[in-house]
Formats: structure tokens, sequence, C-alpha cells
């Protein structure tokens, strides 16, 4: 899995669409990129998508001791 290219995103965020440090960093990646029309990209997940990212981080209760 690959990272966020956070410095094209920051430059994109902060000079072509000229948000305050504040609006950009309020955002989600998802909505940046839908700002910046490059919404065609970002996939959408889906029920299956959705249950393989529940196994590989199941909820779990905090037990005592837990910080």
């Amino acid at each position: 899995m690959s990272g966020l290219d956070w410095p094209g995103l920051m430059r994109a965020g902060l000079c072509e669409l000229r948000l305050r440090p504040r609006d950009f960093w309020a955002l989600t990646p998802a909505e940046l990129e839908l700002m910046l029309g490059r919404d065609a990209a970002m996939p959408t997940m889906n029920r299956a998508g959705l249950e393989a990212l529940a196994r590989r981080f199941p909820d779990r209760m905090k037990e005592a001791g837990d910080d």
C-alpha cells in the first residue's frame, strides 16, 4: 500500500487552492482530492472491503490497565 503524497497535497492545497493552513488540515485527503477535481481516482469501499477492514482492525473492549 502506498502512502499519501503529503508534500504534493500540501502544495496543491496551500498554493493551488490557496487554503489557509487550518482549513487545509481540517480536510480529509478525500475532500482535498475532490476539491482538486481528482475524485475519479478515489476508489469507493463496498461491503467486502468494509468486512476485510473490520477483520484486519477488529474493535476490542478496553481492559483494566489499558490507557
